[in-house]
């Protein structure tokens, strides 16, 4: 079976049908356990206390942010190249539930910032990318608001999609970028020796784990409700045209 059968809108909604359960499942059981494990079974941290407990929350949201864009950026471009209509919605789809997502990630460093540098804003230079894709996530989920043909939506979002991604690529990279700024460096990395330590990193891990479940789980449903969206909207202009 070929990957691109899934572009078609009925196979996308017969496996969004049979995988949602599923991944709604996993979804609770790694968030549950990734959750629990991290604020009530792992200790304070000697510098940061117990705001450090934050991290389950603001790192998986913040790398979800990033990637969702990404994931956009993809589909996007699929439209552009193939004309799939279910690569458009998905990316469609994909808009809020990133815009929340990174909206989650600067609030949680706000607080995690307060204490830690005795601000809660900083123009840093991680921050600062972080709230132009805030803007850039708005502008995008605005634009296919504003555009009534469908097609033409997509194309021009595709476009403001390939712009975005220059700065959820700032965003992703920009401790390595500028080595001036307040912004920790990665808490999850390659190299083991930048990573949290082990009692906060395998919980982090679990939590991570959940926060893709929980935006892959949302991206098949609200494609798919999109897709019945696009449906009735047809229907609707057909009977119109029959009635006029």
């Amino acid at each position: 079976m070929s990957f691109w059968e899934f572009a078609n809108p009925v196979r996308f909604n017969r496996l969004a049908t049979r995988t949602l359960p599923w991944l709604a499942g996993a979804t609770a059981l790694c968030l549950g356990i990734g959750l629990i494990w991290g604020f009530f079974f792992t200790p304070d941290d000697y510098q940061q206390g117990s705001t450090v407990k934050i991290i389950y929350i603001h790192v998986p949201s913040a790398m979800m942010a990033i990637n969702a864009w990404f994931m956009m950026f993809a589909t996007s471009l699929v439209w552009l190249i193939r004309r799939h209509h279910v690569s458009a919605l998905a990316a469609r789809a994909a808009a809020p539930i990133g815009a929340v997502m990174t909206l989650i990630a600067l609030f949680t460093g706000a607080i995690w910032g307060q204490p830690m540098w005795g601000t809660y804003w900083e123009w840093d230079p991680r921050l600062t990318s972080f709230m132009v894709l805030f803007i850039f996530y708005l502008g995008y989920i605005a634009l296919w608001e504003a555009i009534e043909d469908p097609d033409k939506a997509a194309d021009l979002t595709a476009v403001l999609c390939m712009v975005g991604s220059v700065f959820a690529a700032l965003s992703r990279w920009a401790v390595q970028f500028w080595n001036q700024g307040l912004h920790q460096g990665a808490s999850l990395s390659l190299d083991k020796e930048e990573n949290v330590a082990d009692v906060f990193y395998f919980p982090l891990l679990v939590c991570l784990a959940g926060f893709v479940l929980l935006f892959v789980t949302l991206v098949v449903l609200r494609t798919r409700t999109e897709i019945r969206a696009r449906r009735a909207m047809a229907l609707m202009q057909r009977e119109g045209e029959h009635s006029a």
